[in-house]
This record gives structure tokens, C-alpha cells and sequence, in this order.
């Protein structure tokens, strides 16, 4: 179409209505979602420590996590045939804490990562009473909702901290600063992790040593490695954040 050909009064209405499409089309082209792949950095990471790519954002690893969490099939086994099994293995390996002098009936403990919470009631039937988990599901009155990367609570919150899904972590260094976070001085982590072998299909990372760890608790001191059998974990690290 020739537009020098065009009436005024046909061209004018025409050109003001582009002029104002325009910037109407580039706002809608930033608003479009783009199926981008998250980017990691890991240069500064141990190379023992490996992430799991192709996650195109965090929702999305979100929501393969809770494919898991809230599988309806699990979540029977775990409050059912499963969890007098899973409660007596957590209470031995607290009571040995305590026996360690890592672990107190006093103590202000937090589970991380703890589903429906055998966990928690493992440190309730030892005698640790202050005991609570979090995780994405909550599961009342034993876990409240809340995300290992951004824990909803204040500084210097508990006495005690444990966890046994470090390898869920899409950002191990934000899982553990939070529990620099939230731990007091002089408090104790301990987690349980899986080395040299890779662990299951929800898994966000994968650790090959004990070394990772060490550099990415900043504020605190390797207190003690030993070997045991915790559903798949080989390997119980604790540390005691600096006073």
C-alpha cells in the first residue's frame, strides 16, 4: 500500500495508532516468560560438591520437590507402618548425642527438612521437648511450613540443629548459612549426608567428601565424621558454631 496515496484524514488516525502500539507490544515482549534455565554459579564451589542441573527456575525445583512431599502414597507409609521404624532409629542417634555431650534435654532444637516429623518426636520421646521441624508441607503440631533456603526464623534461634536433606539443596551455601543463621553461639548441627555415590532422583546436588562442607560452614568449628546407617546416609557430620 502506497501511504503517500492516503487522505490526511485516513493516514493521521493511522500513524497515531501505530505510534501508540508500539510501546504497547514492547511492554508485552518483556512481560513474555522465557523457558531459561537457571544459572548457578559455581565457580567458588568445592569440587566436591556438585549441582544437578536443569532446573529452569526455582518453582520448578520447588515443584519437584513437593512431588515428592506430597505424594499421597509416601505420606501414608511415613505416619504409618513407617514411622515407629524411622522414630526409634532417630531416638538411638539422638540419645547418642546427648551421651556425647552434643545434644541436651534443655536444648532448642530445629529439623530440618522434616516431613511429617518422625524426627521431632524422636527428640520429644528422648527428652528434648523443645523440638520442632520445618519443611515445605507442614505437618501440625510437629513440622511448621518453611524453606531450608530462607528459614522463617530470628537470629540465633536454637540450641541444636539437624538435618539429613543437605543433598535437596539447590543452594547448599544458602542452607547452610541459614543454620549459621538461626544457631546460637556454641550451638551444634549436625547433619547426615550421603559420600561418593550418588543419592536419589530429588536430590539437587551431590557431595563427595566432607571438605565442601567444612568451607561452607564459615562460622564454625568440624567438631566430628563418623560412619553410620541412617535410610541411605552413610556419614554423620557435626559442627559447633563459633562463639
Amino acid at each position: 500500500m502506497d501511504l503517500q496515496k492516503l487522505p490526511l484524514f485516513i493516514l493521521k488516525p493511522f500513524i497515531f495508532f501505530i505510534f501508540l502500539t508500539l510501546p504497547f507490544l514492547a511492554f508485552l515482549s518483556l512481560q513474555t516468560p522465557r523457558n531459561k534455565t537457571i544459572t548457578i554459579t559455581t565457580e567458588n564451589l568445592p569440587s566436591d560438591l556438585k549441582i544437578r542441573p536443569g532446573y529452569s527456575s526455582y518453582d520448578q525445583y520447588l515443584h519437584r520437590q513437593l512431588n515428592k512431599t506430597l505424594n499421597p502414597k509416601l505420606r501414608q507409609i511415613w505416619t504409618t507402618r513407617d514411622w515407629t521404624r524411622k522414630v526409634n532409629v532417630f531416638s538411638h542417634f539422638f540419645e547418642n548425642l546427648k551421651q556425647r555431650q552434643l545434644l541436651f534435654n534443655g536444648s532448642k532444637s530445629l529439623c530440618i527438612g522434616a516431613r511429617v516429623g518422625q524426627e521431632v518426636a524422636a527428640l520429644k520421646r528422648v527428652g528434648v521437648h523443645d523440638s520442632v521441624g520445618i519443611d515445605l508441607v507442614p505437618y501440625p503440631p510437629l513440622v511448621l511450613k518453611g524453606d531450608f533456603h530462607h528459614q522463617p526464623f530470628d537470629d540465633e534461634t536454637f540450641d541444636f540443629e539437624f538435618s539429613n536433606v543437605f543433598d535437596h539443596a539447590l543452594y547448599p551455601w544458602k542452607f547452610v548459612g541459614e543454620i549459621e543463621r538461626t544457631l546460637k553461639r556454641g550451638g551444634v548441627c549436625v547433619l547426615h549426608v550421603l559420600l561418593s555415590r550418588r543419592a536419589d532422583k530429588y536430590s539437587a546436588n551431590d557431595l563427595y567428601s566432607v571438605k565442601p562442607l567444612e568451607e561452607l560452614f564459615k562460622n564454625s568449628e568440624l567438631v566430628e565424621v563418623r560412619s553410620i546407617d541412617g535410610f541411605g546416609l552413610d556419614t554423620e557430620v557435626v559442627f559447633r558454631k563459633n562463639n
